[in-house]
């Protein structure tokens, strides 16, 4: 994920695995949304040549094509959270993960929406308040993460982090289900875990003044990642589920190895041996070309398909790259 300051200026010469250049030639004849962050990611474009790139992403291909679609009230599909996953809440989610930039209209007037729609009493967002008298930390975490992004300036954004943050459990993760009323998990959940912890990530750069808790409570999150190796049972060592070890894209609500290990090197979080085992997946799921493949995807409608299940993606390759590239650029 592309971050607002300071724009970071990667190296060519050490993409990982690479060998040649017609993987990331073949990426830059992509989508807009692909293109720009493989310009940031991969080639080391400098800030002027990003901002070009990215502002293609609200009048070209997929990113062009959500916008055209919005209602007229800032909606999606005539709904916030229902119908998944056209609703309004996903397609901000995947505007977000294809870098539309901050601060544009038709995104900022999809965060009021989602605002002043969910924004509840105990600082988190609920849409549900006639079935569910709390926040869902996940749908909490989803819509701050999309505020954050597209930096809409409203004090509630500090309460949602606030919010947030306070539902981290003792283990470090967070469990939609742990909450009174939702429940009564004990145990962290890496789908809710991973959602918190991109929110926070985004409101790190977006309230740098005010970040300091959202930098430990991350640090806490990926911590519970890391005893868990990224996708197995700290008890047993056995693969929790073996979704997690398929690379979905968009992934939506859920968690899995390579969406972990993306979050991973957007912070440039330390690499350490925990994370061999996640590492190795990632290129075990290389295929001789170089190329990643897309697996079947979640349940649910889409407006219309970015890429084909089965088929090389640049979705995937483009997150195993980068990844790759901060794993051994050391």
């Amino acid at each position: 994920m592309w971050r607002h300051s300071p724009i970071r200026a990667l190296h060519q010469d050490t993409i990982a695995g690479m060998g040649h250049d017609a993987v990331l030639e073949w990426l830059l004849e992509g989508d807009p949304a692909i293109r720009w962050q493989a310009v940031r990611d991969l080639k080391g474009a400098g800030e002027r040549t990003l901002l070009r790139e990215q502002r293609r992403v609200a009048t070209e291909g997929w990113g062009s094509q959500l916008l055209e679609l919005q209602d007229p009230d800032g909606r999606w599909a005539k709904g916030i959270y229902n119908p998944k996953l056209t609703s309004t809440t996903y397609t901000m989610v995947l505007l977000r993960g294809m870098g539309l930039a901050p601060g544009n209209p038709y995104a900022i007037r999809a965060c009021k929406v989602l605002l002043d729609t969910g924004f509840w009493k105990d600082g988190g967002i609920n849409f549900f308040p006639k079935v569910y008298p709390r926040s869902e930390t996940c749908i909490s975490s989803m819509v701050l993460g999309a505020l954050c992004w597209f930096r809409l300036d409203d004090p509630r954004v500090d309460q949602l982090a606030e919010h947030v943050i306070a539902q981290q459990m003792p283990d470090g993760g967070w469990n939609c289900r742990a909450m009174p009323g939702y429940g009564g998990a004990t145990h962290g959940s890496f789908h809710t875990t991973i959602s918190a912890l991109e929110a926070l990530r985004d409101y790190q750069f977006f309230r740098p003044h005010r970040g300091l808790a959202a930098v430990e409570a991350q640090a806490r999150g990926r911590e519970f990642l890391l005893v868990h190796r990224m996708f197995r049972s700290h008890r047993t060592g056995q693969v929790v589920k073996a979704q997690m070890t398929r690379f979905a894209f968009p992934p939506r609500w859920h968690y899995d190895v390579l969406r972990g290990l993306d979050y991973f090197q957007d912070c440039r979080a330390p690499r350490e041996e925990r994370l061999e085992d996640a590492i190795e997946l990632l290129e075990q799921r290389r295929q001789p070309d170089g190329r990643w493949l897309l697996p079947s995807g979640y349940r649910g409608a889409t407006f219309f398909e970015m890429e084909r299940v089965g088929e090389p993606s640049r979705w995937n390759t483009l997150r195993a790259l980068r990844v790759l590239r901060w794993w051994g650029n050391r």
